[in-house]
C-alpha cells in the first residue's frame, strides 16, 4: 500500500473549477475536490479547513472574532459559531476535524494612519490561531497582517489556496 503525501493532491484536478462559491461576511461554505471557494478580505479572517488528502475543505470569513453585545449565538459574522459550524461540516461528511490542516488569512489593517492599541485585523487574527491551536489543528500556511487587502481563491485539492495580497491605499 502506498502511503499519499499529504499536502499533493491525490488524483488530477479539473482545469477549472467545477462550482464556485463566493463567500461574504459571515459565509461559511464547504466544497469537494475541484470546486472552488473565493473571498475578499480586510481585517476580517477567513479560516481554512481541509482533510489532508484535500479532498473536502471549508472556509468561513468572520468579522469580528467575539460575539458584540446582542448578537445570536449562531451568527457566524463571530468567530465562535463561524467555527462551530465549520466543524460541524467537516464531521458530517465523515472527516475527524482533529486531522485537518488550515490556512489563516486576512486580518489587514485597513487604517494604517491610525494610531490605536490593537488593531480589529490583529486582534482577528490572534483569536483564529489560539482557538485554532486549543483544537489541536495544524496551520500550515497563513497571510495575515500589515496595510492589505486580500483576495483568496482557493480550489478544493490544490495543496494551498491562492492569495492575491493588494496595499492599503493610505488618503491623506
Amino acid at each position: 500500500m502506498t502511503e499519499i503525501d499529504p499536502i499533493r493532491p491525490v488524483g488530477p484536478l479539473p482545469l477549472s473549477p467545477q462550482r464556485i462559491q463566493w463567500l461574504h461576511p459571515g459565509d461559511v461554505a464547504l466544497a469537494e475536490r475541484g470546486e472552488r471557494l473565493d473571498t475578499l478580505l480586510g481585517s476580517c479572517v477567513a479560516v481554512l479547513l481541509s482533510d489532508p488528502q484535500r479532498t473536502v475543505g471549508v472556509m468561513c470569513h468572520i468579522v469580528h472574532a467575539v460575539n458584540r453585545r446582542g448578537a445570536h449565538p449562531g451568527d457566524t459574522r463571530y468567530g465562535p459559531a463561524a467555527l462551530e459550524r465549520m466543524l460541524e461540516l467537516m464531521v458530517a461528511k465523515g472527516y475527524a476535524f482533529s486531522k485537518c490542516h488550515a490556512w489563516l488569512c486576512g486580518g489587514g489593517n485597513m487604517f494604517p494612519q491610525q494610531a490605536i492599541d490593537k488593531p480589529i485585523g490583529e486582534a482577528n487574527v490572534q483569536w483564529a490561531r489560539e482557538q485554532l491551536h486549543s483544537l489541536g489543528l495544524k496551520i500550515v500556511g497563513e497571510s495575515v497582517g500589515g496595510p492589505h487587502y486580500r483576495k483568496v481563491i482557493w480550489t478544493v485539492g490544490n495543496p494551498a489556496p491562492d492569495i492575491d495580497v493588494m496595499p492599503v491605499q493610505v488618503i491623506e
